[in-house]
């Protein structure tokens, strides 16, 4: 990071201190007793130690397809209750955390609340999950797109800033390319369910113009939150149609 820069946001911090997006305390980046500063530890500015505590890591063992973890010992094949029935289009799903306490308040700020800060915090718990880190090394990541009107209001693609800051994150040549657009403005998916969205979201995506897929490269989409993967799916096919052989999902939080 440029010098200057993080000078200038560590005299802002101490002027404004930033506020945890979850609790709403202070997170404070200058303790008087010198003890580690709330928030601070592995990188988060956005979220005090007490919330970055609650974030729920996922870790193996955890579904193949969708990413949420098993709990207790997991011997031979396990049928996960929330993508039963998927059928998916991709080959493996991964996910950070879990959707839910402070996971939820950086999704919604981000999504909602135009508050692209927090993004920050989003890539340090994306650097906390070094096998995901690993996983998508390399990987070409094609963010889950908006339809062109709801991008335009919303100023940005959150899937897109999220699919950077996992780029950055992973390094070794990981790039991000939008080889997809939304070509059906659908309604909000939020309160439907698996068979409502899969018929809300059918021939919803096609490739973005002049896109080209590599039969031998790995290709990884990436969106805020894995719900019942409808979403997901229907943009695996499209690049499955379109020539990706090895198609992966990794999602931000799972919920």
């Amino acid at each position: 990071m440029n010098p200057l820069r993080e000078l200038a946001r560590g005299f802002s911090d101490v002027v404004f201190p930033p506020s945890c997006v979850h609790c709403r305390a202070i997170v404070d980046s200058n303790p008087a007793d010198g003890r580690p500063a709330r928030g601070s530890e592995g990188g988060f500015r956005h979220l005090c130690t007490r919330c970055v505590a609650q974030l729920d890591f996922v870790h193996a063992p955890h579904c193949l397809t969708c990413g949420h973890p098993f709990y207790g010992v997991v011997e031979g094949d396990r049928v996960c209750p929330h993508c039963e029935g998927l059928n998916p289009a991709f080959r493996e799903g991964r996910t950070a955390v879990l959707f839910k306490g402070p996971a939820r308040s950086l999704v919604i700020e981000l999504k909602y609340h135009r508050g692209l800060h927090v993004l920050h915090d989003m890539q340090a718990v994306f650097r906390r999950l070094p096998d995901l880190l690993a996983h998508v090394r390399g990987a070409t990541l094609v963010p889950v797109p908006l339809h062109a009107r709801k991008e335009r209001e919303r100023g940005y693609n959150q899937a897109a800033l999220l699919a950077d800051s996992l780029a950055a994150a992973a390094g070794g040549g990981t790039c991000v390319k939008f080889l997809l657009r939304r070509s059906v403005d659908t309604s909000t998916q939020t309160a439907l369910d698996r068979k409502t969205r899969i018929a809300n979201l059918k021939n919803a995506f096609a490739l973005a113009p002049g896109a080209a897929l590599n039969p031998s490269l790995h290709y990884i989409l990436v969106d805020d939150v894995f719900t019942t993967g409808s979403t997901l799916n229907g943009c695996a096919r499209t690049l499955r149609r379109a020539g990706g052989l090895i198609v992966d999902v990794v999602t931000f939080g799972h919920g």
